[in-house]
């Protein structure tokens, strides 16, 4: 490395992904998805965790129903029970993140 030059920092996106990345539009675009991807894992462990402790008519748990519920309806229409455990805000979250990482790496 010569004397005097800086490397830029990677942005978030690339770091997260493990690699260099392209400055540009590329980056803005491949940050914008992490967020939304980050945003969307936030309000499914809100929505389960506010499940257990609003009631069903509150405006906090009606909002995020109305976010989350419409996502994991076909979750749950293909997985079969497992008694009084419900595994699709998992499989949601996996989902989410794998989704989240394939679009990354076409963007990056």
């Amino acid at each position: 490395m010569a004397a005097g030059v800086i490397n830029p920092p990677q942005s978030y996106a690339a770091a997260y992904l493990g690699r260099e990345d392209r400055r540009g539009t590329l980056t803005v675009l491949a940050a914008t998805l992490l967020f939304l991807m980050r945003a969307l894992t936030l309000l499914v462990i809100a929505d389960v965790l506010v499940g257990y402790f609003l009631d069903y008519y509150h405006p906090i748990r009606r909002f995020l129903d109305a976010i989350v519920q419409p996502m994991l309806e076909p979750i749950r229409r293909v997985m079969p029970q497992a008694g009084p455990l419900d595994f699709s805000p998992l499989i949601l979250i996996i989902l989410i993140e794998l989704v989240g990482r394939i679009l990354l790496e076409l963007v990056l």
